[in-house]
């Protein structure tokens, strides 16, 4: 069955779809990544059109559907230990809490696939001990990354800015049919919560956390859904905490009770 061209019509009500579903507003010109990502589903159902398929995702016959689409449209590629700097001042922060014998709670806000809550409880489980008291969270509006940050296996170039020892210590290599791939060890697999979460509805009871990471998410959102989604996340975070930003990301015009400490990091005061 030959796949089905998007019309610019078609395009327009995805980008609202995906806007009232997670608040995420969708850029133009990306017909393309619609269209590549959504084009099995329409093939599944035997649809003649992306007008069909929608019809069908608001008909709510199908309720699972809306949720695989929602994972289709959101899902982004991601790496282990990205932005150094950030890992940097999470290993002093876990150096205090462990002198301090105080329990550490960090919240990985947009996990994806899970590479950014593991890199964080690779450095707690270092820092303060596999057997310590901290907690990691980690949440996504993706049901389907969600299930596969809970597997904890991931192509070997996703470690490529992985620490060697920690490679090491806390990953299995593949070997035969598994080949180029790690999986994440089970003890420290077991240590992150995964959860699914919408930052862009009421947050359910989390508690609060000494630092909170939202990277690389912002850039999905118009000004108004920034604002909304930073001030219900800093209401989770505990004065002196540390908020974390993409490094091409900013507060300015966003929220002004944060203190900047250095370029996408700020404190709580």
């Amino acid at each position: 069955m030959p796949v089905a061209m998007i019309t610019d019509r078609e395009f327009v009500q995805f980008q609202r779809f995906i806007y009232d579903a997670a608040g995420i507003t969708m850029a133009n010109g990306k017909q393309a990544l619609v269209s590549g990502r959504l084009a099995k589903r329409l093939a599944h159902y035997q649809l003649d059109s992306y007008g069909d398929y929608l019809r069908l995702l608001e008909s709510r016959a199908q309720p699972a559907e809306l949720q695989m689409a929602v994972d289709l449209l959101t899902t982004n590629e991601t790496y282990f230990f990205r932005e150094p700097k950030h890992f940097a001042l999470l290993r002093e922060l876990a150096q205090e809490a462990r002198d301090k014998n105080r329990t550490l709670r960090v919240w990985s806000a947009a996990s994806s696939s899970g590479e950014e809550a593991y890199s964080i409880s690779m450095v707690l489980a270092d820092v303060i001990g596999e057997d310590a008291a901290w907690e990691v969270l980690g949440t996504d509006i993706s049901t389907r990354v969600l299930q596969s940050a809970r597997r904890g296996h991931y192509p070997m170039e996703r470690a490529s800015q992985m620490p060697p020892a920690y490679l090491k210590r806390f990953c299995l290599k593949g070997q035969g049919s598994e080949a180029g791939t790690m999986l994440i060890e089970r003890g420290l697999r077991q240590r992150v919560q995964f959860q699914h979460l919408n930052l862009n509805a009421p947050l359910p009871k989390v508690g609060t956390f000494d630092v909170i990471f939202l990277r690389n998410v912002m850039i999905y959102f118009n000004l108004e859904t920034k604002r909304q989604v930073v001030a219900r996340l800093l209401a989770q975070l505990r004065p002196g905490g540390y908020f974390l930003i993409g490094h091409s990301e900013t507060l300015n015009d966003i929220n002004d009770s944060m203190t900047a400490v250095a370029p996408s990091i700020y404190r709580k005061p």
